[in-house]
């Protein structure tokens, strides 16, 4: 009947979303304009008789011309022609999301983990690379690497295509695109330190999944260079290039910034450490190392083991800062994150990647966490820093330019607070980790909406930190690589069911109050239906597993319990008790 494609059109000027001028009018003014506030509005004029009811179906679509529009619009004004397009909508998103499927006391990590993580890696980060905050649609060469991680349980073919695209805008000298456009192929080259990196990183979580080691061998191209080298080779060179970006003191340069953005002037000179960038690329090297011996590819990985103790003992000699890692040093050599900061006097990241990395011995592990928790650990999750800056520093970057406790700047940067969940699931620590997640579970969070301010359904970018006043307001949602950690983290972490080169290993870590739990998962083809069972109420620790009733043996105390790679398409139960 009418519409409007106007905000103030709609809304009329100085009005009220609660009263809309076209509500209290009840008529649009079928405005529109380019140079508008766009907004969709559609006015209907109904008339039911008692106890009548009628459906109205709107369609909204894009096509390439006139004549495709009008073809769309006639098949979805067909009798079911709406409600069979939905239900194979359904149909397919059942497919992608029911391959791991958990059941634990919490609904809401269940509705989570089995749906919302899912869809919102999946639809916004790897199809979409959009929304409200940004818009670009651009593949980032860390960003999507790591939201692929979602296929891993689910499809991890698509995981292994994501890697082949990725493998494909690295250079020959073993850098990488920061980000490009796909047609186009045109991106940003630059020294970001930790961007190249996350392609072996993945591998590993690949070949872990699927035990698909003819993988490394395939040919992939380099950006500048026609020639294509093995997958390996890519992964060689990454690492190479990495470790030749280091300083006189053995510890990895910053360079354009890591993984934290924000730290954007640290290191432009090529001069400035990263204290993150030692934690994981020591991880890395030890991972490859490993990889190696089990590939057959000893010989061009041979450097792996020894660059990881120099890399290890630079960081704890150098890095430690008394009580915790320090997080990173300008180029003029002035320290970030150190207890001699007036700002900024600790950092998130260089305490739990000390854990996940392995870089920390266990005294120093534990330190740094207390740590995290002392200072970083709040009421709606462990913040990135603390204090937050309160001025700008042009020597470190464009974090310290938001107001304290926006985004970057102290606040809860959600994609950090789930490495600060596996830090503290490594340590044993299942009601601290179920306690931190808890404290940022949008779901929970959701439940105080004029606090939290935005969808309950989906993971943030941030959440804004004690020193805002807005402290624990949700922001930059959809658009953040935290849905595809935080779904591995729920996973691998706390439910503890981790994919291995050898198979499913086990290792719970949950709050004592739970009875117990169910997952089941596909992993290599084959269906495991696993039930753990917590009758003592511990946080972590396997007494006996039974597999379709017979009981799994481990050789050694200290054996981890690995469940067998079974034949594909057999499906098989497992009864798992703590204790």
């Amino acid at each position: 009947h009418s519409f409007d494609g106007d905000k103030e059109s709609f809304v009329g000027s100085y009005g009220d979303w609660s009263l809309p001028r076209a509500v209290k009018d009840g008529q649009c003014q079928n405005h529109q304009g380019k140079w508008g506030d766009g907004i969709a509005s559609l006015q209907l004029k109904i008339t039911l008789a008692a106890g009548a009811e009628t459906e109205i179906t709107f369609t909204l679509g894009a096509a390439g011309h006139r004549d495709q529009a009008e073809a769309l619009i006639k098949k979805y004004r067909s009798a079911g022609s709406s409600h069979a397009e939905l239900t194979r909508v359904k149909e397919a998103w059942k497919k992608r999301i029911d391959p791991l499927w958990v059941e634990t006391p919490d609904p809401s990590f269940d509705l989570l983990t089995n749906i919302w993580l899912k869809y919102q890696a999946i639809s916004c980060r790897l199809w979409g690379r959009a929304a409200y905050y940004q818009q670009s649609g651009a593949y980032g060469f860390r960003d999507q690497l790591q939201d692929s991680q979602i296929f891993l349980p689910l499809h991890p073919e698509r995981t292994a295509k994501q890697i082949r695209m990725h493998a494909a805008h690295q250079f020959k000298d073993g850098s990488v695109y920061h980000w490009w456009h796909p047609f186009t192929d045109t991106g940003l080259h630059n020294t970001v330190s930790d961007n190249l990196l996350w392609l072996p990183f993945l591998i590993a979580e690949y070949l872990k999944e699927t035990n698909h080691w003819d993988l490394l061998r395939e040919a992939i191209p380099f950006v500048d260079d026609p020639e294509s080298a093995p997958l390996w080779e890519h992964c060689r060179r990454a690492m190479q290039r990495a470790l030749a970006w280091r300083s006189d003191r053995g510890l990895p340069l910053i360079g354009a910034h890591d993984w934290n953005d924000g730290l954007n002037a640290v290191g432009t000179q090529m001069k400035g450490e990263s204290v993150w960038m030692g934690h994981f690329l020591h991880k890395i090297l030890r991972e490859w190392d490993i990889i190696a011996e089990k590939s057959g590819l000893t010989e061009p990985f041979s450097f792996c083991a020894a660059e990881a103790e120099k890399i290890k003992a630079a960081v704890n000699e150098h890095g430690w800062d008394g009580m915790w890692y320090w997080r990173a040093t300008k180029d003029n050599g002035e320290k970030i994150g150190s207890a001699s900061c007036e700002q900024g006097k600790i950092y998130l990241n260089a305490q739990t990647w000390s854990v996940i990395g392995g870089t920390a011995p266990r005294d120093r592990a534990r330190t740094c966490m207390e740590q995290v928790e002392k200072y970083l650990d709040r009421e709606f999750g462990p913040i990135l820093f603390w204090p937050a800056y309160t001025s700008v520093d042009p020597d470190i970057g464009y974090l310290s330019r938001y107001a304290p406790g926006r985004r970057e700047n102290g606040g809860l940067y959600t994609h950090a607070g789930t490495w600060a969940i596996q830090a503290e699931t490594l340590l044993g620590r299942g009601d601290h980790a179920y306690a931190m997640y808890k404290r940022f579970n949008p779901i929970d969070r959701g439940k105080d909406p004029d606090l939290y301010q935005v969808e309950p359904y989906v993971t943030p970018g941030n959440v804004d930190g004690p020193d805002s006043p807005q402290y624990g307001r949700g922001g930059w949602t959809w658009y953040t690589g935290s849905a595809a950690w935080l779904f591995h983290v729920s996973l691998n972490s706390i439910l503890g069911i981790q994919a291995t080169y050898e198979g499913l290993r086990v290792a719970p870590c949950i709050p004592k109050n739970w009875p117990g739990f169910k997952v089941t998962r596909r992993f290599r083809n084959a269906i495991y239906h696993i039930q753990v069972q917590n009758p003592r109420g511990v946080e972590s620790g396997v007494a006996a597993i039974f597999i379709d009733g017979v009981p799994l043996t481990r050789t050694g105390a200290d054996a981890e319990w690995i469940l067998p790679v079974f034949p594909a398409e057999s499906t098989h139960e497992v009864r798992v008790k703590m204790g």
